[in-house]
């Protein structure tokens, strides 16, 4: 395919140097490496962030195609799914712009702990979190999504939302609310 197919310059041959520095560079990705290791992961993030099913399909092809053209820029093969997300995030940002302008709001609430990761690990109550998320504002779930889902600190959301931090804390803590009223009237018990 590419007769520099040795080099470990990331110069479009899908290689890249190696995380450490020293030693051969990691072996080429191809796409459909990626789709067969992340498609399901990268479609579940994509459904978090949009909650309808038709959307999350097209936000996954859309992040697979910017892949296959951007392959190059995957610098570490096992840190792939977090390039992914990142380019999933930024479809979907894309096309929210496209769509309607966002409200801002710098309503100060106090933050507290949600135990989403307790949600994501019984099927019945993801079900739950899935429609929860779904109730959400877009700003609001997206919020969640990076803080939770991603790990993502406040400054990392703020930088990548183009948003004070404040605000990031203000829809983290608005969106806490909605999601602790959500399992309060379905009989979960998120803390």
């Amino acid at each position: 395919m590419c007769a520099q197919a040795d080099q470990s310059d990331g110069s479009g041959c899908g290689k890249s140097p190696s995380p450490s520095g020293g030693g051969a560079a990691p072996a080429a990705l191809t796409i459909d490496q990626v789709i067969a290791s992340h498609h399901r992961a990268v479609y579940r993030y994509a459904y978090r962030l949009t909650g309808m099913a038709a959307d999350a399909e097209d936000l996954t092809q859309q992040a697979f195609l910017v892949a296959q053209r951007k392959l190059d820029q995957i610098r570490e093969p096992e840190k792939a799914d977090r390039w992914l997300f990142a380019v999933v995030r930024n479809c979907f940002l894309k096309s929210r712009r496209r769509r309607r302008p966002t409200v801002e709001t710098s309503l100060e609430v106090r933050i507290e702990d949600i135990a989403v990761e307790s949600v994501a690990d019984d099927p019945v109550d993801r079900e739950l979190l899935d429609r929860a998320l779904e109730e959400l504002p877009d700003e609001h779930r997206l919020v969640v999504v990076m803080f939770y889902f991603e790990d993502l600190s406040y400054k990392q959301i703020a930088q990548e939302m183009g948003v004070p931090i404040g605000t990031v804390m203000s829809r983290l803590a608005r969106a806490k609310q909605k999601l602790r009223r959500h399992f309060t009237a379905h009989g979960s018990t998120a803390r």
